[in-house]
């Protein structure tokens, strides 16, 4: 079975284990905002069509990116616009995941074919930490083989996947209920791609006096 590590008062010593995983290529289970996630580093190629195998997830699904700064979201990304910004403001660090015009850094395994960029801050510290450990932003797909149930626990990951995924971060039980909200800004008028944890009302109020916003259904 996968090892579990416990992030406890030694938070270094796990950080450095973790950073030295993925810098050699391997998968590690994390917590975040609302699910366990899967992180490999994002620009090898190698360790994200692994990641692709492991959850068993389709070839044509972008994988979402995570950061911890406005610095690294730059180095990414071509324009952060005002529904960026504002949105940015009101709801990073958190549940809520943007949509961005990709730089030519971003590998072409990562967009699975799309033209925009998934991207998120998480408010989890452990994630956060992980990022900073790490150097560079970090994927997080769900920790679970695509169509089951995300998982909350280090222990439902370790069921899901055995010895498949090189460490587990144990971080205790993460909240659950919705998926972060994925929320398309790069177009006007602005439009949520992915109802979550936070509810679209929330989002309009924080445009209301920005931008149109879409009034169409959510698109699965």
């Amino acid at each position: 079975m996968s090892q579990i590590l416990k992030v406890n008062s030694n938070t270094d010593a796990v950080l450095a284990k973790v950073r030295k995983v993925l810098c050699a290529g391997g998968v590690i289970a994390f917590p975040t905002d609302t699910f366990y996630a899967l992180g490999v580093d994002p620009f090898n190629a190698e360790a994200v069509n692994r990641l692709f195998e492991l959850k068993k997830r389709e070839s044509n699904k972008p994988l979402i990116l995570l950061i911890n700064s406005k610095v690294q979201l730059k180095l990414l990304v071509k324009e952060i616009n005002p529904a960026h910004s504002a949105l940015m403001q009101h709801f990073w660090p958190g549940p809520l995941t943007l949509l961005f015009e990709p730089r030519s850094i971003i590998p072409k395994n990562i967009l699975a074919g799309s033209k925009k960029i998934a991207i998120r801050h998480p408010g989890n510290s452990i994630a956060v930490n992980l990022i900073s450990a790490l150097g560079q932003p970090i994927t997080a797909p769900s920790a679970n083989l695509s169509g089951e149930p995300p998982p909350v626990t280090a222990i439902q990951v370790q069921h899901s996947f055995g010895n498949k995924v090189d460490l587990i971060l144990d971080g205790g039980a993460c909240l659950g209920g919705e998926p972060s909200t994925l929320i398309d800004a790069v177009e006007t008028p602005v439009r949520i791609v992915r109802q979550g944890a936070i509810l679209f009302s929330e989002i309009k109020k924080s445009l209301h006096n920005l931008t149109p916003l879409a009034s169409s259904e959510v698109r699965g």
